[in-house]
């Protein structure tokens, strides 16, 4: 189990652009998050099209967080047609509760209204209720229910959207 030194101070956390060094690490997090498999071909796929700015990772500049890799956190995403479509989103467990996510979301974000996107969605596990709120804060809201849109485990799918005034 990892021990933790401190709570990262968000000054410390730096978002980039994510890149194939970074895969490996990237699938280690979807692993441990229980997300859908995308696994490494997939990512390197999404890396080489026109969405690679979309494609984010957090970074701690100091080690807060022993037994742990570099890369805090990642979120995938693809802009088309003016909207921008949220695939996978995750931050290590023991990074959870600091910001992160929020930081990494509001980056996609701005970066989708740079492009002139006029909505952004995703879908999330109806049971994932602290991720809900987090696209809840940054104003996304619930307009769907795609049932056993999930496997292993089978679960219903929240789809949630967020219009750009």
């Amino acid at each position: 189990m990892a021990e933790q030194r401190k709570a990262p101070d968000l000054r410390d956390i730096t978002i980039i652009r994510m890149s194939e060094h970074d895969l490996l690490e990237v699938v280690q997090i979807e692993e441990q998050s229980g997300l859908s498999r995308w696994g490494w071909a997939a990512y390197y796929a999404e890396l080489q099209g026109a969405n690679r700015d979309l494609m984010l990772i957090a970074k701690a500049s100091r080690a807060f967080i022993i037994e742990s890799g570099p890369i805090a956190g990642y979120i995938v995403a693809r802009e088309t047609a003016g909207e921008l479509h949220i695939n996978n989103f995750a931050v290590r467990a023991e990074y959870r509760r600091h910001g992160i996510g929020t930081r990494l979301l509001n980056r996609v974000l701005h970066e989708a209204r740079r492009r002139k996107a006029n909505a952004a969605f995703l879908e999330v596990r109806s049971t994932n209720h602290s991720a809900q709120a987090i696209y809840e804060k940054s104003g996304f809201k619930a307009i769907a229910r795609r049932p056993n849109y999930y496997s292993e485990p089978v679960e219903d799918a929240v789809v949630m959207s967020l219009v750009f005034e």
